[in-house]
């Protein structure tokens, strides 16, 4: 019997939704190329044509290109016609305008949650972030401490709640983290960010956003300082 109508209306919609629902290809292509370039996969300098990245993600070259694009974009690769993409270097200039860039956005992003006034559960996910931290510098553990560091960051700009913001602070954190994986193990251990993370959390709850942002901010230029220092004592100029 012929469906109905209103049941092909139906099954149109749920085909619809699903198809919303599915990360597209492109999407799929996108994350995981920029996956590969932001942990060190794909070095600064690495090459490939588009059909053998194609072939390693198992799709087609369209939305292989059309991720190329977009990650252009971010600045993270060249696109050259014909020859696929060359993944880009970050310099010590780089490095220090996104710190900067970072060190307004995030300042921003920290007045809104202190704004806010946040459940202590909220700020859970914090504190348990900067307790990860110190139980992997305990135990000697630097890919532990640096996936909890940047967990700490990432809750820290969800609770501002401007997803625009959010977004774009997010990119260039993004950015830092291929340089700071890089110089993870060439550093002084890191133990003055747990301090400095729950000194934020104290001001937040204290309702202090002059002193949180203040503490923020000591906290982005020291950690700053000390991966420019690295470029400069290695002689890096670039990564």
């Amino acid at each position: 019997m012929p469906l109905s109508k209103l049941a092909r209306q139906k099954l149109a919609t749920e085909a619809s939704d699903v198809r919303v629902r599915r990360p597209s290809r492109v999407e799929e292509a996108y994350q995981a190329i920029r996956r590969r370039i932001l942990d060190n996969v794909y070095a600064p300098g690495f090459q490939a044509l588009e059909g053998d990245l194609a072939l390693e993600l198992g799709i087609s070259r369209t939305p292989v290109r059309e991720a190329l694009v977009r990650l252009e974009r971010e600045g993270l690769v060249k696109v050259m016609p014909r020859h696929g993409m060359r993944v880009l270097p970050i310099s010590p200039t780089d490095m220090k305008e996104i710190y900067e860039v970072r060190s307004a956005l995030e300042s921003m992003a920290l007045e809104l949650v202190v704004r806010q006034n946040p459940k202590e559960e909220q700020l859970q996910p914090l504190v348990q972030a900067t307790r990860d931290m110190e139980k992997a510098l305990k135990s000697d553990d630097l890919d532990g401490w640096a996936e909890a560091d940047e967990r700490f960051h990432r809750h820290l700009i969800e609770l501002c709640g401007n997803r625009l913001l959010m977004q774009v602070v997010l990119n260039f954190w993004d950015r830092t983290h291929r340089a700071r994986m890089v110089t993870l193990r060439l550093r002084p251990k890191p133990v003055n960010s747990t301090k400095e993370h729950m000194v934020m959390v104290e001001r937040i709850r204290k309702g202090d956003a002059n002193g949180a942002v203040e503490a923020y901010r000591a906290h982005v230029e020291r950690a700053s300082r000390e991966l420019l220092a690295l470029f400069e004592r290695y002689r890096f100029l670039q990564l």
